[in-house]
């Protein structure tokens, strides 16, 4: 349900009570909200614009991401807006390739390892997604001006409307502050940014043109120190061109539209003059790239995501691809303390879970910027020369080309044993996502695993592992009866495991040991998931056995 043009009903909200109030109904927002729904929780989003953002900023997103909205409901609508990239080339100053990195059509989640995208159409897509989930409202032309935690009891949130109207208030059991670098949710809980030293202005130019474009489907990273820029196809029609420019050169007045044009003359032919409709300027921007991680995610039942936990410089397109993966790990958390009274404590795990995740993604983009454009200080011929040298060799083009999100780090939803010397086993990592056909129906993996945690196994469980899958509503599913292609089966023996415990958001809590008949470290993470309440295996529905 929505109200993003007629705004809250003013004399209902002003004492208004929801679990989950979440600031900002941009993309991280509205997928938490989706996900939240998927398990009953009921949210209000409160955004002070009436609409979606019209201009493109986010344009590229990985396998991972995909599955996280196929997960929020809208991957088979996202799917007509998706273009998948053939992967990323580098050139040197004269625009040679000195290598080219390929990105798989079908990744380890299940799809395209990139997609390229526009983000006005997937907002929409996810506020039509919104609009028909019961459990969601969508507040328009509401702006959050306050958030007050008191010591017991429920978060208030003060926000005015787009009227004459003066400050309301809602009340929730839990706030997410998805609203962006100048989070004021993020001043609430007096957070700080941690800087990792990364800072660049950049000019983005997005472009809409029906001239002929020299463009191999993927992304040219230009690694020249004096003018590096990137290049990218995002649709039918439309460019992306990013430019680090000298200070004071801009393409603004009236040279502006000649220096354009010889920026962009290695990819298409202007010319002269005005361009007319042929090449339509959609945005053109000045950005400053920064490098920066909050260093407190949480305070209470007060949550940063998005932006307003981590900024990351564009170079590996994991901006917005964090902030999804922000929304994915917490909501389940969340929504099985709110709705099945877990331990609080299971909160806990969404900073130190996601923030070294976040920091080693931000790294990696800090890392491939300096390397890509090779920086502005004295060590730049030296980065280019290493550079050079790296794209001869094949192993490492090969590991760029694949999975970048790394395993989560050893915890007490990441059970790590060590299967081999130098092995770290299948906990923290994410299960593939094959096709499979079950009762007849081919249909992708998580679409049968449902929304809760799975008992995969290669082999038949023993009685105590069911008894341990029923006590907290995980199904128990078979690999040999999902019809794969051996994707499962090879990922199992591979890290040396006859069954894991796939948490919802489908990361390897616990594994049994090849040969073993039981969870390697139950005693640490089941009195996070199970109270005493919810304990006993009467107060779960039995675990729906896959059978075939």
């Amino acid at each position: 349900m929505t109200a993003d043009q007629a705004g809250p009903p003013g004399a209902a909200t002003r004492s208004a009570h929801v679990p989950v109030a979440i600031i900002g109904a941009g993309p991280v927002g509205v997928t938490a909200a989706l996900l939240l729904a998927r398990r009953g929780i009921r949210t209000v989003v409160l955004e002070r614009h009436r609409d979606v953002y019209a201009l493109p900023r986010a344009v590229a997103t990985d396998d991972e991401v995909r599955r996280i909205l196929q997960a929020a409901g809208i991957h088979e609508e996202f799917a007509t807006i998706a273009r998948p990239a053939r992967g990323l080339r580098l050139l040197d100053a004269r625009h040679r390739v000195m290598t080219e990195v390929r990105r798989s059509p079908h990744g380890h989640h299940g799809f395209p390892q990139t997609s390229m995208f526009d983000q006005p159409e997937l907002e929409r897509l996810l506020r039509d997604g919104l609009a028909r989930r019961p459990e969601c409202e969508l507040w328009g032309g509401a702006e959050v001006v306050a958030v007050d935690q008191p010591a017991e009891g429920p978060v208030k949130v003060t926000y005015r409307r787009d009227t004459d109207e003066g400050p309301q208030h809602v009340w929730a059991d839990a706030v997410l502050g998805c609203d962006g670098a100048n989070s004021l949710a993020r001043e609430a809980i007096g957070a700080g940014w941690e800087d990792l030293r990364f800072e660049e202005h950049w000019t983005v130019i997005d472009v809409r043109t029906r001239a002929p474009v020299r463009c191999w489907e993927g992304v040219d990273q230009v690694c020249d120190p004096a003018r590096p820029a990137t290049f990218m196809r995002i649709g039918e029609d439309r460019y992306r061109w990013e430019f680090r420019l000298p200070e004071g050169d801009d393409l603004d007045g009236p040279d502006g539209r000649e220096r354009l044009r010889a920026l962009v003359a290695p990819w298409v032919d202007l010319p002269h003059g005005p361009y007319g409709e042929a090449f339509e300027v959609i945005r053109q921007a000045q950005y400053t790239f920064r490098a920066r991680i909050a260093d407190r995610w949480r305070r209470g039942r007060v949550f940063l995501l998005g932006d307003a936990a981590h900024l990351t410089p564009p170079f590996v397109g994991q901006g917005l691809c964090a902030g999804l993966r922000d929304a994915h790990n917490l909501t389940w958390k969340l929504a099985r303390v709110l709705a099945n009274g877990a331990d609080e404590r299971l909160l806990d795990t969404y900073q130190s879970e996601r923030q070294p995740h976040a920091r080693h993604m931000i790294r990696l983009a800090v890392a491939t910027g300096w390397a890509m454009t090779g920086g502005q200080d004295r060590a730049a011929a030296l980065r280019r020369t290493l550079l050079g040298a790296a794209c001869r060799l094949p192993a490492l083009i090969a590991a760029t080309g694949r999975d970048l999100s790394p395993a989560l780090a050893p915890g007490p939803l990441v059970r790590r044993r060590r299967t081999r010397p130098g092995g770290r086993g299948l906990a923290g990592t994410i299960c593939p996502q094959p096709w499979v056909r079950v009762a007849g129906r081919r249909t992708r993996l998580d679409d049968v695993l449902g929304d809760s945690f799975t008992l995969l196994t290669a082999e038949l469980p023993t009685p105590s592992l069911r008894a341990l899958a029923d006590a907290f509503g995980a199904r128990t599913v078979r690999v040999d009866a999902l019809g794969d292609d051996g994707t499962l089966a090879a990922w199992l023996r591979g890290g040396r495991a006859d069954a894991v415990l796939l948490r919802p958001d489908r990361v390897v809590l616990d594994s049994v040991p090849a040969g073993g008949n039981a969870f390697t470290d139950t005693a640490a993470w089941a009195p996070l998931l199970c109270t005493a309440r919810l304990a006993s295996p009467a107060a779960f529905r039995r675990a729906e056995i896959v059978t075939g």
